[in-house]
């Protein structure tokens, strides 16, 4: 009599989906959302850049594209708390390595790939939490201008471009076993953000400088998030960048993962 491959899966102990469940997502988060330094950084810290450049009357009143320039600020500044948000939210499998923790996760059912998905996920989840708590305040001042489907579009364009950050924490996660990955994450994106054009127009750069900033990760999804808004022709390049960085730290996740899980 043959078996059926969910019955051979339950046989062997290994859960249903390899153990994802909502309710360890909702734990994930909640933990995620005790730590004040992770709330500081990808909720308050965007929160505080916008209500200090964005409130300027002068960019209120200075049109750019469809809007103007304090919804230009308003996305910089949802961008930059989402790509924190989901690099630490993928970086916190390096302080569970180094804890021991992850090491403990892997003598119970649950599959090494569903613990990836659920730290995808929760990353995700802390990436819509900034792009909101941007966008929210943002409203509430009546400074920003743009058309209603653009706050939804730009929001959008955020969010899914965040996983190129997800795939980045997780990389620098498996890569370094350290409890200071996060100290090196927030200094690494910090230099993507200037060298990508989300604090500093690449005008003002040099023309060498200039170059070098669209090979920077960020520098794609830069531009593809603001485009809805600026509009002007569109350049491939940018997705181009956007896509050869997640293959890049997607791949190198990858490998790391099967690293640290063929040790076990």
């Amino acid at each position: 009599m043959s078996t059926s491959p969910v019955t051979a899966r339950l046989d062997r102990g290994v859960p249903r989906f390899g153990g994802f469940k909502l309710a360890i997502v909702r734990l994930e988060i909640r933990r995620q959302l005790r730590n004040r330094r992770t709330v500081f950084f990808t909720v308050a810290f965007p929160v505080f850049f916008f209500l200090i450049f964005g409130l300027n009357n002068a960019y209120a009143s200075d049109p750019i594209g469809r809007g103007n320039e304090s919804a230009f600020i308003m996305i910089s500044m949802a961008l930059y708390g989402t790509v924190l948000a989901t690099s630490n939210g993928g970086a916190t499998v390096s302080v569970e390595r180094l804890s021991g923790w992850s090491r403990q996760l892997r003598i119970t059912p649950l599959q090494p790939s569903a613990y990836i998905a659920i730290k995808m996920a929760t990353s995700l989840v802390l990436g819509l939490v900034a792009i909101l708590s941007v966008y929210i305040v943002a409203a509430f001042t009546h400074k920003p201008s743009m058309p209603l489907g653009l706050w939804f579009a730009t929001g959008a364009a955020i969010w899914i471009g965040s996983l190129l950050f997800t795939a980045f924490g997780l990389f620098i996660g498996y890569l370094l076993p350290s409890e200071n990955v996060m100290q090196l994450i927030g200094f690494a994106l910090m230099l993507f953000s200037f060298g990508g054009g989300l604090f500093i127009p690449l005008s003002q750069f040099s023309h060498p400088l200039r170059v070098l900033a669209t090979y920077t990760p960020l520098y794609g999804l830069n531009q593809l998030v603001h485009y809805p808004l600026v509009q002007g022709s569109f350049n491939w390049s940018w997705l181009s960048n956007l896509v050869s960085w997640l293959i890049i730290f997607t791949v190198g996740a990858t490998w790391r993962f099967k690293r640290d899980t063929a040790r076990v």
